[in-house]
């Protein structure tokens, strides 16, 4: 079975001679006179847990059912494994799809829901045995093996779902939207089961969510969509750390944006500028096309501002005075909405290391929010 390492050092993107396994070539995809997919391109590696990443109607199912083959593109090619499949019907692809609904029979045991697609493909019966046991053992289901799934919890029959996806031991597995029915803590969970069965398998995994955690939780990389579009892809943390635009900052996880003009923009240093607020902002990662004059937004997280009831030694630089306007008490963690002087609403979150403080920052607190230079992103778009 593979190991944490293993997986962290996968990453056959950065190699130029490493070959895709799916290649989507310039798709596109209409329903009438709507654009589902938009002359997308795309390559998927064997062996990766990717993500498609995107809001409701951006393209990300429907990309997924033309791999699957349940839809043909209006134009382009699909490949897998060097083979153009663009015109191979569903049941011919080596790959299987898990739906969000699971779609049990109801009337039929664990077993026989798995074995159902062997016994379509007359596979021979104790083959069938043998594989409906190596799929139980897999998800753990032994003791579960007769019972139907109105008998299930909702874990559970989202793992029958899962084995009879794997029982014909596809090329690629599909899921959409898969862990969706699940409640949080269950679904955080199986998000783990998933990466740890797909290292063990060496399977490629295609993952649609709208899930922004779950995404960066199981994948390798992500593809975030919008439109029928490209947005970025990259890994998790590139995504997280260095978004390629507002929109993708914004759309995984909280994030503020502070609007300033353009002063300088060379190499890894960036200065910015407001009339809103005293401060220069300075800024070492950003958008190099940034041309001085322009206008930029800082995109910087939450849990990078720090929060102070102290003003700072040096307020020139990357440090904002407001007032406390809102506060989440979270567990581990407290969020902090500040109305800066400008009237702009910025959020601060921090870490619950002890449970008693002497002096909790609190509703209407006058306070200082500051910022390592290397926190932020400057975005011009």
């Amino acid at each position: 079975m593979a190991t944490g390492p293993v997986k962290r050092s996968f990453a056959p993107w950065e190699d130029p001679d490493a070959k895709a396994f799916i290649r989507f070539d310039n798709i596109t995809k209409r329903f009438g006179e709507f654009t589902a997919v938009d002359d997308l391109s795309l390559d998927i590696y064997e062996r990766e847990f990717f993500a498609l990443l995107g809001p409701s109607g951006c393209g990300k199912t429907t990309l997924l059912r033309m791999l699957a083959g349940f839809e043909k593109p209006s134009e382009g090619r699909v490949f897998l494994d060097g083979h153009d499949i663009t015109d191979v019907p569903p049941h011919r692809r080596p790959v299987n799809m898990m739906f969000q609904s699971y779609a049990l029979f109801p009337h039929m045991s664990v077993e026989k829901n798995i074995a159902f697609g062997l016994k379509q493909d007359r596979m021979p019966k104790g083959e069938i045995a043998d594989r409906v046991a190596e799929m139980l053992k897999l998800v753990k289901l032994e003791a579960f093996a007769r019972r139907r799934p109105d008998q299930l919890s909702g874990g559970q029959r989202q793992r029958v779902a899962l084995a009879r996806s794997l029982a014909k031991r596809p090329k690629v597995l599909l899921l959409d939207e898969p862990l969706g029915a699940l409640d949080k803590k269950l679904r955080g969970e199986t998000q783990f089961e998933l990466m740890d069965l797909q290292m063990e398998l060496g399977l490629t995994f295609v993952i649609v969510t709208h899930d922004q955690e779950e995404a960066m939780t199981v994948s390798d990389r992500i593809a975030v969509m919008n439109e029928g579009r490209l947005v970025q892809v990259s890994t998790p943390a590139v995504i997280y750390e260095t978004p390629g635009s507002r929109y993708v900052a914004g759309f995984i996880g909280d994030v503020n944006f502070l609007e300033a003009t353009v002063v300088t923009a060379e190499d890894d240093r960036f200065e910015l500028t407001s009339d809103k607020w005293a401060t220069r902002i300075v800024a070492t990662a950003g958008d190099h096309r940034a041309e001085p004059g322009e206008t930029a937004w800082l995109s910087i997280r939450p849990e990078k501002m720090r929060i102070s009831l102290d003003q700072p030694e040096d307020t020139s630089v990357n440090c904002v005075p407001g007032e406390v306007w809102d506060v989440a008490y979270l567990g581990d963690i407290s969020i902090y909405h500040v109305k800066l002087d400008s009237g702009e609403i910025v959020k601060s979150s921090v870490t619950n290391l002890t449970r008693l403080v002497e002096r909790p920052i609190t509703w209407d607190d006058r306070v200082w929010l500051s910022w390592p230079r290397d926190a932020g992103v400057v975005l011009t778009r």
